[in-house]
């Protein structure tokens, strides 16, 4: 689902496909993702397939976390960082920690300030990480490029909620873990 988001960012799939159904052709200029800096907030198990995927797609890795093993990072190619450079370098900052009050809010106003206005966040982890009201003002000033979630603070998403109204803005019903799949596994 994380490459879902970023590949539908980047490419304005979004945008592309209502427009084919509208029956127009081509209307969007997208962005590549080689050479392209991937931060990764979080290095376990999910961070990690990510971090392989990008390194797949010719992206530069970077990653931090509270308890980043430099060891593991090291063996995959991922350059360290704190979270405030790889917040301020990062063309796509994707959250890939595990949930816990010590991550409540730790991208709010202050963090998404710190990304460049050509970044895109990516949250597959949990909606509480993401501070939704300081993330709507940072799409409303385009003080990001975009964002792509499959998570929010409260599920299933309100159908008035701002978030929805944003062209900037790839949004999924938290479908990450909605496979045949997993549901074999937990609800057997």
């Amino acid at each position: 689902i994380t490459w879902a988001l970023i590949l539908g960012l980047l490419r304005n799939m979004k945008q592309e496909i209502d427009n084919m159904f509208q029956g127009y052709w081509q209307s969007t200029l997208g962005f590549e993702l080689k050479g392209k800096l991937l931060g990764l907030i979080g290095l376990g198990k999910i961070g990690t397939q990510v971090a392989q995927v990008a390194k797949a797609f010719g992206m530069e890795v970077c990653a931090w976390s509270e308890n980043l093993n430099l060891t593991h990072a090291n063996k995959l190619g991922v350059l360290p960082m704190s979270k405030e450079d790889l917040l301020k370098t990062a063309d796509i900052v994707s959250i890939h920690v595990v949930y816990g009050e010590r991550y409540r809010g730790l991208i709010a106003k202050k963090e998404l300030d710190l990304m460049k206005k050509t970044s895109f966040l990516i949250n597959t982890s949990r909606g509480q990480i993401i501070n939704e009201d300081d993330l709507i003002k940072a799409l409303k000033d385009e003080s990001i490029a975009g964002v792509g979630l499959d998570v929010y603070d409260k599920e299933p998403l309100p159908q008035d909620h701002k978030l929805r109204f944003f062209q900037n803005a790839l949004l999924l019903p938290h479908i990450g873990y909605v496979t045949a799949e997993n549901y074999s596994k937990f609800y057997i």
